[in-house]
């Protein structure tokens, strides 16, 4: 039979198929060679599994192609990478000013990520109703920057309900991946689109302003009203390491540094020295954000030991 993964926990899955919903397991036999990923399935694939004999569980043969996924590296020491969707039709980024604080290194390597892996993306400001006035006019500034490069943005509030029209139409058909720090309100968000839902939620902590982890595994969740839409919930990460990105590639991953580069003397310009380099001279006149060229270098100079080309 085939069917679609709806949840992953640990080792066990959650499949959907005409005839029903299925708790599977990874079949012993499961080709895993050269897969080196913390689970080779995640939620959004397609796949193929078979009953057992006393139909208590069932157990996934193989995956099947997939049009897109997303992947980042485990953790800042790991060889290994982490798929957090697959057969995406947008990723979405929740990000907050303050309670706690998402980085603008953080967004743009959420954003070049998908850019590498082929999915649209965009970015939702929560937690609007919190910030005061210099934190609103950050907001305004951030959105406004990944306006222009190409990003659709939309301010929200879980707690008031602003912005959430809006974000229901960019949810409209297909499927979404959330994804962000612990503590921006995924699951609040997720609550207030889905009140049925029941997501846990925890506040962040006082202490150092960061998130609580409260989502623990991925799951897909229908959205009430919207005809084929849905949701992927997924627990909140501290990094987004990039995985998969070779030195020349990496300024194909920021779109307005793509299209500058165009200009530059020399058709191999790395766009950190090179004389004639139109990259350094838009940043120097601001035509590029200097977030986001510091974001360029940051992945640019990653330690050549903590990367690895990963099949999944």
């Amino acid at each position: 039979m085939e069917g679609l993964v709806l949840q992953t926990t640990g080792n066990d899955y959650v499949v959907k198929s005409p005839q029903g919903l299925f708790r599977c397991h990874l079949k012993g036999s499961f080709k895993q060679d050269g897969i080196r990923t913390t689970s080779p399935i995640a939620v959004g694939d397609f796949v193929v599994f078979e009953k057992d004999i006393d139909e208590e569980w069932c157990w996934i043969t193989e995956i099947l192609p997939r049009k897109n996924y997303i992947i980042r590296r485990a953790s800042n020491l790991s060889k290994r990478g982490q798929i957090i969707g697959a057969n995406l039709d947008r990723a979405l980024l929740v990000a907050t000013i303050n309670y706690p604080i998402t980085s603008t290194t953080f967004i743009d390597r959420f954003l070049s990520t998908c850019e590498a892996y082929g999915v649209p993306a965009g970015i939702v400001f929560n937690k609007a109703d919190r910030y005061n006035n210099a934190e609103l006019r950050e907001l305004k500034t951030l959105a406004n920057l990944y306006r222009k490069i190409g990003y659709r943005c939309v301010v929200v509030s879980a707690r008031t309900g602003e912005g959430l029209e809006e974000l229901k139409q960019m949810l409209s058909g297909g499927v979404t991946l959330f994804s962000g720090h612990s503590g921006v309100g995924k699951s609040s968000l997720i609550n207030a689109l889905v009140p049925m839902s029941g997501r846990k939620t925890r506040e962040i902590s006082e202490a150092n302003n960061s998130g609580v982890h409260t989502t623990t595994y991925s799951e897909m969740i229908p959205l009430p009203g919207l005809e084929e839409a849905y949701i992927i919930d997924t627990p909140g990460v501290r990094g987004f390491g990039t995985l998969d990105f070779e030195k020349e590639e990496v300024g194909h991953y920021f779109p307005e540094i793509f299209e500058m580069s165009k200009d530059c003397r020399f058709h191999n310009c790395t766009h950190t020295h090179e004389p004639g380099c139109a990259v350094i001279e838009s940043v120097r006149s601001h035509e590029i954000a200097s977030s986001r060229y510091k974001s360029y270098i940051s992945i640019l100079t990653e330690d050549e030991d903590e990367k690895y080309r990963a099949p999944y």
